[in-house]
């Protein structure tokens, strides 16, 4: 596998890049490699995906919204550590990066659609509770993720094995366990538990807002074009009004001119039989 620095450079550079122009500045940076003597890491920056729409704003937002970023990180850490207190950071991170992401789109000439935000969020939700982009670099995202288990915040699965028998224990061991004990949290994994499902509350809980948000949004949006076209009715109303009175103008105008005409050319008659006499 290429790890060379100019691989790197290509990589980084090659995800920055318009989504419409990543396939021709893939294979540019391809064999800009290739040229430099780098088949190994031309070959495999060839083979790299394009990623979809929801993963290219991810990566976006890792090049040029670092600060929102690195606050959804650091909240996160905080969670995996079992400080409840950090959930509301946690939250205002995503819901941040989210708008972000809406502005991102948008400036790309992207729908920010409802489902495209909500990938955003499940893939960054994804990275903050993996604590990385492995095995991805930073910014390099070829796919959307989601969001590991209890394992990735800290909390490791707990094999099921049948029960050893019984061994007696020697004075200097019951001492020991003893000792242990004393030293040890009694709810040490509870806390880590809890964070956990504190962590996936509040995913819950956003997401349920951000659908109630884009419900209103969707009513309000549905109730301004509703009114625009009746708006729109009543003024096409009154124009077809007024071009009925033109018309009805107009039909009297020509009739006007008609029997002027008529009156002219009677006039000319009449005159050009006097002559003739």
């Amino acid at each position: 596998m290429a790890d060379s620095t100019a691989y790197t450079d290509a990589l980084t550079e090659l995800y920055q890049v318009p989504l419409t122009q990543f396939i021709a500045e893939r294979k540019r940076l391809a064999d800009d490699l290739k040229a430099k003597g780098d088949a190994a890491a031309a070959k495999q920056l060839a083979g790299r995906a394009k990623p979809p729409v929801s993963a290219w704003v991810v990566n976006q937002l890792w090049w040029h919204a670092r600060d929102a970023f690195d606050d959804l990180m650091a909240s996160a850490d905080k969670l995996r550590k079992g400080q409840l207190s950090a959930s509301g950071e946690h939250r205002d991170a995503i819901a941040k990066l989210r708008k972000r992401a809406t502005a991102v789109l948008e400036d790309a000439g992207h729908t920010a659609n409802e489902a495209t935000l909500r990938r955003v969020a499940t893939t960054l939700s994804a990275i903050a509770a993996s604590g990385g982009w492995d095995p991805d670099p930073p910014g390099a995202l070829a796919t959307d993720r989601d969001p590991p288990g209890f394992e990735a915040v800290g909390i490791p699965a707990e094999p099921i094995e049948a029960p050893l028998p019984p061994k007696k224990k020697t004075k200097h061991e019951h001492e020991t366990k003893h000792a242990k004990h004393d030293h040890e949290p009694a709810h040490a994994g509870n806390d880590e538990l809890d964070a956990a499902r504190e962590a996936q509350r509040a995913a819950e809980q956003a997401e349920k807002k951000r659908v109630e948000e884009e419900k209103t949004r969707l009513a309000h949006e549905k109730h301004r074009l509703e009114t625009a076209l009746r708006t729109a009715k009543a003024e096409l109303h009154e124009r077809e009004h007024e071009v009925k009175a033109l018309e009805k103008q107009l039909r009297a105008a020509t009739d006007n001119v008609e029997r002027a005409q008529k009156q002219v050319d009677e006039i000319e008659a009449e005159l050009a039989e006097l002559r003739g006499n």
